[in-house]
């Protein structure tokens, strides 16, 4: 089975945990960009949606699906986002697709935050996949001398700018064996807007689509 069928059956196996009357933070990339497309058929049923980027605001709106400020709804009581890699413990690796600040800001307002991924995306130690870290531009290469003396290679995501406006450095060659002390200690290097570890808050719920279905833990 192709690694798309199963994004798309992780993500449709998400619309179990939406109920009636919800308001659905709603995450950013391929996998999320399925569970939008099946979003789509509760869009009578739900209150509205929060994106986390400009993209999947857009494909909810195509859908029908009423688009909600943030401040304006307070709490969510559920977030469905995809992940570039996945451990048993709902620790994750996320912004590939750039949007880790958006993305990290819904997680942090919801009650449940459920990953939707393909089983290719778990690991046993996140890193492999390179680490997103959103930069203010002025402090570009400060951030990346800095992450270079912690043992990764900073690479600069070309022609890429974030929703935010700022840039993103990909690390490479990190093995990142504790990702709550990791997250919180990049995070705090001066000109970081946030780092792509999502372990602070890690993921409620962990749907990989396999051959043979949804696998949930």
């Amino acid at each position: 089975m192709s690694a798309e069928k199963k994004k798309q059956i992780a993500a449709e196996a998400a619309l179990d945990y939406i109920q009636i009357n919800d308001v659905v933070g709603v995450g950013t990339g391929s996998t999320a960009n399925y569970f939008i497309d099946a979003l789509a058929s509760m869009r009578g049923k739900i209150d509205g949606a929060v994106a986390s980027s400009e993209a999947s605001a857009q494909r909810l709106q195509q859908h029908g699906i009423q688009v909600l400020d943030l401040n304006s709804v307070g709490s969510l009581p559920i977030y469905v986002d995809g992940a570039d890699e996945a451990t048993q413990h709902k620790h994750l690796i996320k912004g590939g697709g750039g949007a880790l600040t958006r993305e990290k800001i819904v997680a942090a307002v919801s009650e449940k935050f459920v990953c939707v991924a393909d089983d290719s995306k778990l690991v046993d130690v996140l890193g492999a996949f390179p680490l997103p870290i959103e930069v203010i531009p002025m402090a570009r290469s400060y951030v990346a001398r800095q992450l270079v003396k912690r043992g990764g290679a900073p690479e600069l995501r070309e022609e890429f700018i974030t929703d935010n406006g700022n840039l993103i450095l990909d690390i490479h060659n990190l093995e990142i064996l504790n990702p709550i002390e990791m997250e919180q200690a990049i995070n705090n290097i001066a000109g970081v807007v946030t780092v792509g570890i999502f372990a602070l808050r890690p993921a409620d719920v962990l749907i990989l689509g396999k051959d043979d279905g949804p696998e949930i833990s």
